[in-house]
């Protein structure tokens, strides 16, 4: 489809990045001034309503969440195990017949406690984009190729270090519709469970230096800069291959004031 053809959407061209951009620095703006007159109003999540970021307006939660009996829930939910998860699941390269295109990266880090302590035996999923920024799901219809060599699936269960591993390409950016010319930085979903089924926690790491960052809706709805930065990878030329794959690092924070951000679930294909 070119640039030409391509139609596009009402809904999708109301707002400009700059206008949504101005909106950010506002909300940023405003957020800073509060810490600095008080800092127990440091915040350490991502806002469920983000103005900028236009449909979380629309479905954020308006009501306390209610704690749910883990017991009751885990008679009907899904249970992993050592034996359930195979190595090769964490290698996304060789899931099909043939090489899947893009820069081969290998994410490597580990699962920590607020103490610092590993979190051994956590299983991580993960998905993501393929090199052209296409996820293989219905929802997606981005006029960008589908790689039949990679589907951007993947999970690891965590070593007595709390470390992971995945082997995997690089994600390309996307465009959404959450305004006109909105494209998303590079990144990698994240999922967890902790010890019990209701302890899920979905996020997302993104990589270095993406120019990118500043007009994203999503990530900017993480007021705080140390925050944001928790999210970001960090190079790392250990982690690299010779003549076969770059490196990234990356530790997850599950619990203090040093976690990593979660997100809610809708966020699937964003």
């Amino acid at each position: 489809m070119s640039e030409q053809n391509q139609r596009l959407d009402p809904l999708a061209t109301a707002d400009s990045q700059d206008s949504i951009t101005a909106e950010i620095e506002d909300l940023h703006a405003t957020y800073r001034a509060g810490v600095e007159a008080d800092s127990s109003q440091e915040e350490t999540q991502p806002r469920l309503n983000f103005a900028p970021y236009r449909s979380s307006l629309l479905r954020h939660p308006t009501k306390d969440l209610h704690h749910t009996d883990p017991e009751t829930i885990e008679l009907a939910s899904p249970a992993f195990g050592h034996r359930d998860v195979h190595i090769l699941e964490s290698d996304l390269t060789v899931q099909h017949n043939g090489e899947p295109i893009g820069e081969r990266i290998k994410v490597r880090g580990r699962v920590l406690d607020g103490n610092g302590r590993p979190v051994r035996g956590q299983l991580i999923e993960i998905w993501q984009a393929n090199a052209a920024g296409r996820y293989i799901h219905k929802r997606d219809q981005h006029p960008a190729p589908i790689d039949p060599n990679f589907s951007g699936v993947g999970r690891a269960i965590t070593g007595d270090d709390g470390s992971y591993e995945f082997t995997t390409i690089k994600p390309a950016p996307y465009p959404w519709k959450n305004h006109h010319n909105a494209w998303r930085p590079a990144h990698i979903h994240f999922s967890l469970f902790g010890t019990d089924f209701t302890q899920r926690m979905i996020t997302q790491m993104y990589f270095p230096g993406d120019p990118l960052f500043a007009l994203d809706p999503i990530y900017q709805s993480i007021t705080d800069q140390k925050a944001r930065d928790r999210l970001v990878a960090t190079y790392d030329h250990s982690v690299t291959s010779h003549e076969w794959n770059t490196g990234y690092y990356w530790d997850i924070v599950l619990t203090g004031s040093q976690r990593t951000l979660m997100e809610d679930e809708d966020h699937d294909h964003e």
